[in-house]
């Protein structure tokens, strides 16, 4: 049994609409406050606030006059919100994320509906305080005796509705074994190298659309802030980014779930993204790039598809290896893309033939099970330490 969710695209009415909206802004409204009062409870007072005193808080607002409105929407939601604050939090405890954020209205925002705040009846979802189906795009129908668990509706910055359905996938979805194997390289120029010698090029969205874009927030600039204008430069720009992130996002899973059908062990270079994109030449087109989500979407298809995903030790010196005879260069600067090995000659394609060495070590921690890491150089020994200390003490100074 696999826990998934599937995203449609969904067209409320104008009720529905009206009523999402509120309750979006009272999910905001409400992580906002409980977000500050958790702020100000320990820089003012030394106080740690927990989701439990947030959760009495949030029952003391709504009996407040300025915020009875929360009363009007599903409290679910509310509830809901206060959890993910919990959890940001924890994330920020245990060094993942940064410190939480206020959440801002033009950035769209999302209500989580649990079992007990929508119904799903007949093919067909109702919401809380909802007496109408929300029309709903079903590009692809729900698996056979799978109830969704979980319901989430979301606005983006470009004004469109989404909905992601959460269930239980009890279907087996185990493809039969294949002796094909492969180890891909990951890169700027071409996307994804692969040891049988593909080389798929990388689509590279946001340079397609990258002076478009320009142009809309160069009008953007210029509008006056709070005009209706500006709000309609603003759904220009926020377009063009949806239409990058979509397509973007297109072109990962079918490529990785080609990768992950069609070869029975896949390996890959463990790379450390968030530290790459620190790099301001090169945090662009490594963001583009979606390398973090291909490694993502890889591990977790590979789990529904009875295949093996091998990640190799991000030290593995996969480009100064030769294939051949496994002789190692000193160095090997990024600018050299094909080099010829000093000891058995053989003309290397950078790509390839790291791709080839992710393999090889690939099939390695597979059948060791442990982790391929680069040789160390041996420390020298204390006598060998103080030989050359003595050494060094015997040479002249330089006049």
């Amino acid at each position: 049994m696999t826990e998934k969710a599937y995203r449609y695209r969904c067209y409320p009415t104008p009720e529905q609409e009206t009523l999402l909206r509120r309750t979006l802004g009272c999910v905001r409204l409400v992580y906002n406050k409980a977000l500050d009062a958790r702020t100000k409870g320990w820089y003012e007072r030394q106080e740690r606030i927990s989701y439990k005193e947030t959760s009495s808080i949030l029952t003391g607002w709504k009996k407040e006059e300025d915020l009875f409105f929360l009363n009007e929407v599903s409290s679910v939601p509310l509830q809901q919100g206060l959890r993910h604050l919990q959890t940001a939090f924890n994330n920020f405890f245990a060094g993942r994320t940064k410190y939480p954020n206020f959440k801002k209205k033009r950035n769209g925002g999302n209500a989580e509906f649990t079992k007990s705040a929508f119904k799903w009846r007949n093919g067909q979802i109702y919401l809380a305080k909802c007496l109408e189906p929300l029309p709903i795009r079903w590009s692809r129908q729900l698996p056979e005796n799978c109830n969704p668990s979980t319901v989430t509706v979301s606005l983006d910055p470009s004004n469109r509705w989404h909905i992601s359905i959460r269930f239980d996938d009890h279907r087996d979805l185990r493809l039969p074994s294949t002796d094909k194997q492969v180890g891909f390289d990951l890169g700027i120029t071409s996307l994804i190298t692969t040891s049988d010698g593909d080389k798929i090029t990388n689509p590279k969205h946001f340079k397609k659309l990258k002076k478009k874009l320009a142009k809309y927030q160069k009008a953007l600039s210029r509008k006056q802030k709070g005009s209706n204008n500006r709000y309609k430069a603003r759904l220009k720009v926020a377009r063009i980014h949806a239409k990058i992130k979509d397509a973007r996002r297109d072109f990962t899973h079918k490529l990785t779930t080609r990768l992950v059908k069609e070869n029975q062990l896949i390996a890959f270079e463990d790379l450390a993204v968030k530290n790459l994109v620190k790099n301001p030449k090169l945090a662009q087109v490594i963001s583009d790039a979606n390398w973090a989500e291909i490694i993502r979407q890889i591990k977790y298809k590979a789990e529904w598809y009875n295949r093996q995903a091998v990640s190799i030790d991000r030290w593995f010196p996969s480009s100064k290896l030769c294939s051949v005879c496994l002789n190692r260069v000193e160095s090997l600067s990024l600018s050299i893309r094909e080099w010829d090995c000093p000891s058995c000659h053989t003309h290397h394609d950078r790509d390839i033939n790291a791709s080839i060495n992710i393999l090889a070590a690939g099939l390695a921690v597979s059948v060791c099970g442990a982790t391929i890491r680069p040789v160390p150089v041996a420390s020298p020994t204390a006598k060998e330490s103080k030989s050359r200390r003595a050494g060094a003490l015997k040479q002249k100074p330089k006049s």
